[in-house]
Parts: C-alpha cells; structure tokens; sequence
C-alpha cells in the first residue's frame, strides 16, 4: 500500500486480540499447516496461507463473536484459511454448522477448499457441512453481518464485490478485507468509501494490512457487465470487474487474432482455452462459421463475461461457455484445435506452472494431428516444453514481444 495509506489510522482498537500473541486462542489453534493448494500448482515457493489471511481473521474476531448462523459471508478465500478457520470457531461457538457463504472467483480455489475441508473435518470439530458455494448476488449476501474478504487485484472486481454487498446485505455489515500491502493501493480506500460510509485502515502486520468498511451508502441497483465495441476488430467486448483486460484486448491476444484463419482450416470444433472475456471464441466463431466453439475458463467472472461477449456479437448459438478447471471436462483425443493465451502468473507471482498445467491438459484432450496454437511472451520461452508435452512446434509469428506458435498433436 501506499504511504498515504500505510499513515491512515486503524480505528479497529485491537478488537479481537485475545492473547500476547496477537490471534483468539482457538483461532491459532486451527491447524493452517496443514492446507494445501492442490489442484492449483504447488511449489516450494507457492502458499496456501499467508500473514493476510490470518490478520483478516484476527481483525474480524470481534464482529465474529457477534455473528449468528448463517451471518457470514467469505470472499475470494485464496484456499480455505479464512472458510474453515472461520468453521470451526463459529461451529464451536453455535454448536452447529456455522452457515458460511463463500464465492469464490476461481475454481482450483474452490476444489482445494473442498479438498481442505474434507481432509480436516475428522480432527477439527465444526467443518462438515459448514459452508457452501454461492454465485454472486443476493443469495450469497442476503442477511449478511460480517463479510471477511480476500482484496482482487482488480479495482474494478472489488467494485463490483462492495457494490453486491451494499445492495443486498444487512444494514449492520461490516467488511473485513485484507491483503498483502504490496498488492494494495489507496485507490482501494477510494472504491470502498463509494459504497461505505466509513473504511478504516489497521496497523500493518507481517507485510500485510486490513481495511474495515462500515455503514454501507443507500442500495445501488445492479446492471449489467460493461462492454466496449472494437471498432477495428468488428467485436463488442463485455466484461465484469474480476475478468483479465476487463473490455480491452491484451496485446497477445491481438497479435493471435492475426492468425485465426491458418489454424487447422478443416476443423469443425475449436476450444478457447482460458478464454477470458471470450475474444478469441468469438472471433473464431465470426470469421468461421462453420466452427463450433466451446469457451471455457476457471474464473467465474470470466464466464459471465464470455457469455455476454458471444450475445453482444451474435454468435452465443454456436459457441458454448464453459467454466472448467483447465479443460478438466473434456475427454481424452476430443479436440481438432486449442488456441490460449496463457498466463504467466500464479497469484502475485511469476510461475510457469500454469501454462505448463494448460499444455499437459491440451495434449490429452487434442486428437492426434489436432493443432494447439499459443501465444506467449518470448521471453518465456515456451517452445521447448510445448514441444517436449505437446508435439512438434513450429514459429508462426514473433513481433517485439511475442512469439505465436502451433504444436501439432503426435
């Protein structure tokens, strides 16, 4: 964060400190070691907890203590610390399930919460049936008291999050939204204090702080995502606050476009893997319309945006809009044609794991002599392990900063 925010003042008071060591005693307790990423990519330099997360938790003890059964609402849980911590103090405290709502964007997330629970829930008393996932909108906030949040990356996604909460939870919630300061801004301050009458600021802690939002302004009504018309490109792009580009197309993805009509000219199906907002499904599915296209990424917002991208350009008939963890759905040898963009982040941090995850998962599904084609950043250097995990490899295109490359399925 900033030295303007890292100077603002907490107004939390220490609520919820119950001992030298700053956490409730049977928060402390709950065994945060033991959470996993998995199916997300696990390395030695990836976490599944961090300081945020138990700060969020400590600063939310207080409003906690006050919450009844199905009060509670999660945001954007990284893997599980923040639900199941959560679980097993109210679960205790009620003696009964504690009602947790959670949403959250990404579906590895989801899976390894799932996973995190059900590995935990024979030792730690309070986690069956303890939560449950809700999309967002009014069953995910209605009746909600405290809100405990994971900050987006995304000005724009964390508007829309405090904009849901404002329309539809109780008048009395309050926000606990936390975050490693380095990725937060005082621009976050700014977004909450437009839905929230009063945003407080905690002391920082192991590199990490809380924002506090209170008095939630009047109910705003809820509209649909933005969309921007590409006037060059003859695409509208639609998009919600958490999707990648947002109603931009990302300069790789346009260097892609460039290429649409070389992939595989006989194929009748295609997947846009990590499709985003869906500009290159619905691209494909203009140019050629013969091409049945499914769609699919991760990320919830994502999904919802490539939806209303492929309504707002006339083609939702013929492609399909999948939200899948990699192409995890989809059978072995089943597509003629892949195209993707992938990331070269994971969380906060530059990781290859993922593409190399999108690769290992487009060689099962491609037939053989079905075509991946990929477009990276040239400095990754991508074409060895696509050619060692998919097939051979050849260059296509390369400007200043991106190479585009198809590898044919052996």
């Amino acid at each position: 964060m900033s030295h303007a925010a890292a100077a603002s003042p907490s107004r939390s008071g220490g609520r919820g400190r119950g001992r030298a060591g700053g956490y409730p005693e049977r928060m402390s307790d709950f065994p945060f070691e033991r959470l996993r990423r998995w199916p997300d990519v696990e390395a030695a330099n990836l976490f599944a907890v961090d300081a945020s997360d138990r700060l969020i938790l400590d600063e939310a003890a207080a409003v906690l203590a006050a919450a009844g059964p199905a009060e509670v609402v999660v945001l954007e849980d990284h893997y599980g610390a923040l639900t199941l911590a959560t679980a097993a103090e109210l679960g205790e405290r009620l003696g009964a399930p504690a009602g947790i709502r959670v949403y959250q964007d990404a579906l590895s997330g989801e899976h390894a919460l799932a996973r995190n629970a059900t590995e935990l829930a024979a030792t730690v008393p309070g986690l069956a049936d303890s939560y449950r996932q809700v999309a967002l909108g009014a069953e995910l906030f209605t009746g909600a008291r405290v809100v405990l949040m994971q900050l987006p990356r995304s000005l724009a996604a964390l508007d829309e999050l405090a904009g849901a909460i404002v329309r539809f939870a109780a008048p009395d919630v309050t926000v606990v939204a936390g975050g490693r300061i380095k990725h937060m801004s005082v621009a976050m301050n700014e977004v909450l204090r437009r839905h929230f009458g009063e945003v407080a600021v905690s002391p920082a802690r192991q590199k990490s702080r809380v924002l506090l939002a209170t008095r939630p302004i009047g109910s705003m009504e809820s509209g649909p995502p933005r969309s921007v018309v590409h006037e060059d490109l003859g695409l509208t792009v639609c998009a919600h606050g958490a999707a990648f580009a947002g109603t931009t197309i990302d300069i790789g993805t346009r260097y892609l476009l460039d290429f649409l009509d070389r992939m595989k000219p006989a194929a009748t199906t295609a997947i846009d893997l990590g499709c985003g907002t869906g500009v290159l499904a619905a691209a494909l599915a203009q140019r050629r319309p013969g091409l049945r296209v499914l769609a699919t990424d991760q990320s919830q917002a994502a999904v919802a945006s490539a939806a209303a991208t492929m309504r707002a350009n006339g083609v939702a008939d013929r492609v399909r809009v999948l939200r899948d963890d990699a192409l995890g759905s989809q059978p072995d040898a089943s597509a003629e044609l892949i195209v993707l963009n992938p990331p070269f982040h994971i969380g906060s941090s530059v990781h290859a794991g993922i593409a190399l995850k999108l690769f290992e998962d487009s060689a099962r599904v491609l037939r053989p002599g079905g075509e991946l084609w990929t477009v990276w950043n040239t400095h990754l250097g991508y074409r060895s392990p696509l050619t060692r995990i998919v097939g051979q490899t050849h260059q296509v295109g390369r400007n200043t900063k991106f190479t585009v490359t198809v590898s044919t399925r052996r």
